[in-house]
């Protein structure tokens, strides 16, 4: 079926001629009901108003088709998804790293910085590196420094599971409380 489109990701949307559908269900603007139909007589009713025959939802029973201004429609579709697009928050992964050695300043500068992060509405992931000897005591070194670190937050972020010993880090993921 050919459809109207010139970018890729554009979702093309068949009009006028394109509907070969038996019977839809039309409307007009102002979601003005015109009935049950023929595609052939929704889209003679659209060309003696001057406007365009566009299938709104295809899935539907009947399908359902609108009679408007073709480009006005497409116009107004891509502000919608713009508009819809600022809406959206993209929550980022922010990744702090530190070693059993390190020193207890230094985890408190670290859980700073995750709070400002989790404030912010990212997550945080906490990875404790291990190095040479320190993978002989991985787990229990490990989940010290997680509860060590997970106090300084605790009032505003939880672990989303357990801490995980992959290899030679141990990691876990904090979010914002609910």
């Amino acid at each position: 079926m050919f459809t109207i489109g010139d970018k890729k990701n554009e979702k093309a949307v068949p009009i006028n001629e394109q509907i070969r559908l038996a019977e839809v269900r039309v409307t007009g603007q102002e979601n003005h009901q015109f009935g049950l139909m023929s595609s052939q007589e929704a889209l003679e009713l659209a060309q003696s108003m001057g406007l365009d025959l566009v299938l709104i939802a295809p899935n539907a029973k009947p399908p359902v088709c609108r009679i408007v201004d073709y480009n006005k429609y497409k116009y107004e579709q891509v502000r919608r998804e713009r508009e819809n697009k600022k809406k959206q928050k993209e929550t980022e992964t922010k990744c702090i790293q530190l070693t059993p050695n390190t020193d207890v300043n230094d985890i408190n500068v670290k859980a700073a910085q995750a709070r400002k992060f989790i404030e912010k509405g990212d997550r945080v992931k906490l990875v404790i590196r291990f190095r040479g000897r320190e993978n002989i005591h991985a787990a229990m070194l490990g989940e010290k420094m997680i509860e060590a670190f997970l106090e300084k937050v605790e009032d505003i972020a939880s672990p989303e599971k357990k801490p995980s010993l992959e290899g030679k880090n141990m990691s876990v993921i904090l979010s914002k409380k609910n």
